[in-house]
């Protein structure tokens, strides 16, 4: 029963770079740039500190004893999976980086269908089938991975179904890590309500985020988890430092401090954050249109920089130009539009299933005066670049109906 595509085609999907720098985190960064002491594994306290607070604003309140930090979320999600053990469950389509992670410590790791309305969550149902099923075949299903506002799909599960999942996730024994770097990218924050599992179940879950989601560049790397206040929990957290030791996994002190700052979420900061979550929302809805008047699939995005599309309707239209297939189709719309189209086999899907991940990132603009336009812009839909970049998005997809 276990799930594995083996090896794919193409290398990873290149990073979304993001736009420009923000000057003031830039100025953070650079002050602290003689600094010769590195951060002790784990983070130090300042960092841990400023992660405590952001989540604190956030409903989640703790101490620094009860966080790590990571030079991305890669190091830190192998960390933590190490360190719980036991059989890995996930929703499928999942991020492209979490299989990978079960892959190389050689644990088990299945995929769970995820509900109609949303990506991110396993459906409750079949999650339960999943771990009786895998029990009884002889494993050990231990973790659960999900993401309430998620990557690939950019969709934000409903409360009322995170509960369920999580609900049954618990009583079936399973501890989630709930992945939450895009949580502060909602496109409509004041429609869209983001309910995180530790809300629910604080003893049960720990929380992960990548702080390149919305705070940081990502080009420099850093990552934060808030474990519960337990006993089991305290054991799994020096268990994750003593793995992030092992790795040399260490955050650059001038990062550690920059992440700080982003954290404290000056004005500056969260004004950016807005300004970055209003942009890619109207971009993102202008190329959902254009996706589904050529007749493929896609959920409305409601977070995030991506858009997950299903071109399975137009499968006879992509045949007749070579495409059977999510390597195929990756490969196809990766050099028709320019950019990186990773296709749905890289998030967990079916080889055969026609989804690609599209990226909004690239319709901003090609240089960082472009893109610094279109984020200051008051209709930045209208801005010659971006309107050519979403006039060739478009044909690209019209000429497959």
């Amino acid at each position: 029963m276990r799930e594995d595509h083996g090896p794919v085609r193409f290398g990873p999907p290149a990073p979304d770079p993001g736009l420009p720098v923000l000057p003031e985190l830039a100025e953070v960064l650079a002050a602290a740039a003689d600094g010769a002491r590195p951060e002790p594994p784990g983070g130090g306290t300042a960092l841990r500190e400023a992660a405590c607070a952001y989540w604190a604003r956030r409903g989640l309140r703790g101490g620094p004893q009860h966080v790590a930090a990571a030079p991305g979320a890669q190091s830190l999600l192998l960390a933590l999976i190490a360190a719980h053990g036991g059989d890995v469950l996930m929703p499928r389509p999942c991020p492209t980086t979490w299989m990978p992670q079960a892959r190389l410590l050689g644990r088990p790791a299945y995929h769970v269908p995820t509900p109609a309305e949303c990506g991110g969550i396993p459906d409750p149902y079949a999650l339960l089938e999943t771990v009786r099923r895998v029990r009884a075949e002889g494993g050990r299903p231990r973790l659960l991975l999900l993401s309430v506002a998620d990557d690939p799909t950019a969709t934000v599960a409903p409360p009322e179904l995170v509960n369920e999942a999580c609900e049954a996730a618990v009583a079936e024994g399973l501890h989630i890590i709930s992945d939450e770097t895009w949580r502060d990218t909602l496109h409509r924050p004041h429609d869209t309500v983001l309910l995180s599992p530790a809300e629910m179940f604080p003893g049960e879950v720990t929380v992960v985020s990548d702080l390149a989601g919305a705070l940081t560049p990502a080009a420099w790397p850093v990552a934060v988890a808030r474990f519960p206040d337990t006993g089991r929990a305290a054991v799994r957290h020096a268990r994750t430092l003593d793995i992030l030791t092992a790795l040399g996994a260490l955050v650059a002190g001038p990062v550690a401090h920059a992440a700080a700052h982003a954290l404290g979420e000056p004005d500056s900061v969260t004004a950016r954050i807005r300004q970055t979550a209003e942009l890619q929302a109207r971009v993102a809805a202008a190329a959902h249109r254009a996706v589904l008047a050529s007749g493929a699939l896609a959920r409305p995005p409601q977070a995030g920089r991506h858009l997950y599309a299903d071109l399975g309707p137009l499968r006879s239209r992509l045949a007749t130009r070579g495409v059977t297939d999510s390597m195929e189709l990756e490969e196809y719309l990766t050099g028709r539009l320019g950019a990186p189209a990773p296709g749905g086999h890289r998030f967990g899907d079916e080889l055969g299933a026609l989804r690609v991940r599209l990226g909004t990132g690239p319709l901003l603009g090609a240089t960082p005066q472009e893109q610094r336009e279109s984020l200051t812009a008051v209709e930045p839909l209208k801005l010659p670049h971006v309107a050519k970049a979403l006039s060739d998005f478009a044909a690209a997809f019209d000429e497959l109906r």
